[in-house]
């Protein structure tokens, strides 16, 4: 099911809220294409502006560099998972489907855009696989942490955290074991893609197999700890 919503994101990450006019949406809407088409590294702002038929100046006064366009993009991606997860497990009782539920989650395919100004889920969720880890692993990190742009990744993380908790209290790494597992499904989905001889795939669909893996993954941790 593919859902239109919409988030109040850190002001942090922005210098002015795309969400506030038709020209900033625009932009979020067409960087999510680019940046999909082109990778990260061949996306700029130049690209971007061509794209919405406007003025690189008119992008900067959205976002200070690429690299926050991007803090926006994977902050608007973990909401809306984080919003996915509440709704697919409202009315889920059982821990075992609950977290198995989880897991359909962070390998599923989303949806393409649906609407004119609707972002394009499907290409969010490839963008996240092969660019998300670019947010964190740079030398400012501590420093980009301090303004809490992170939260809803940490938020996300500590969503799954409580249902892995729920299922086995007597487990000690419940946070570590919840990013493993967004994180795996990550870098398992990119591998089988790209680089298969990292993983075990025998070719098939890479979100049946990363399921599998992370089914087996979870459950034999938990269940033997």
């Amino acid at each position: 099911m593919d859902f239109q919503v919409s988030f109040n994101l850190n002001e942090k990450v922005f210098l002015r809220d795309p969400e506030s006019s038709e020209v900033g949406k625009k932009l979020v809407k067409s960087a999510i294409d680019l940046i999909y088409e082109l990778g990260f590294e061949h996306f700029t702002f130049k690209k971007l502006a061509a794209e919405v038929n406007t003025t690189e100046a008119t992008v900067y006064r959205y976002f200070e560099n690429k690299h926050r366009l991007l803090l926006y993009i994977l902050n608007w991606y973990w909401n809306y998972m984080e919003f996915l997860l509440e709704f697919r497990l409202q009315n889920v009782t059982d821990t075992r489907v609950k977290l198995q539920t989880i897991i359909e989650l962070l390998t599923q395919e989303l949806p393409e855009s649906s609407g004119k100004m609707d972002y394009n889920k499907r290409y969010l969720n490839q963008i996240i696989i092969s660019e998300s880890s670019k947010v964190y692993l740079v030398k400012e990190v501590k420093e980009i942490n301090k303004s809490e742009v992170f939260k809803p990744y940490k938020d996300l993380c500590g969503k799954i955290a409580e249902v892995v908790s729920e299922y086995n209290p007597a487990y000690q790494f419940p946070r570590s074991l919840s990013s493993t597992l967004i994180e795996t499904s990550h870098y398992q989905q990119f591998f089988c893609n790209y680089l298969p001889r990292l993983t075990d795939s025998k070719g098939g669909d890479q979100k049946t197999f990363t399921a599998g893996f992370l089914s087996d993954l979870l459950f034999k941790t938990l269940d033997h700890s």
